[in-house]
């Protein structure tokens, strides 16, 4: 996983948290038009779809291409960024200011990796 940050782009080790630096640009993210209330950042990979909101708690998770939607991440602080696994859409990870946190079953359970980031400004699986 590539992450952005203030003082540079990390590469993170999803299983490990194990970081390192590395020199390349994330690419924007993708824009969505939810029709959902202060939305901060989304992903999508097939028909899951998950929204970081300004709200508690802070994601909104679809499995149905945003006809419906349910509250995730209980627990979580605010959230800046979210990425979905291409080939794995129950693989989310969300970031924090300065934390990463990785679901595996689409957004139910979460963990928090033990690295702390610099301030996060995009991440991308």
């Amino acid at each position: 996983m590539i992450v952005a940050t203030v003082s540079g782009t990390f590469e993170v080790d999803l299983e490990t948290g194990e970081l390192e630096p590395v020199d390349v640009a994330l690419e924007p993210p993708a824009v969505f038009a939810l029709n959902l209330p202060r939305v901060v950042a989304a992903a999508a990979a097939g028909a899951t779809v998950v929204a970081v909101v300004a709200a508690k708690p802070p994601l909104l998770v679809s499995h149905d291409a945003g006809s419906t939607w349910r509250a995730a991440g209980r627990g979580l602080p605010p959230g800046r960024a979210v990425a979905i696994d291409e080939t794995d859409p129950d693989t989310i990870v969300y970031a924090a200011r300065n934390r990463l946190y990785v679901s595996r079953n689409g957004g139910v359970f979460w963990t928090a990796l033990a690295v702390e980031l610099p301030e996060v400004t995009g991440i991308s699986l």
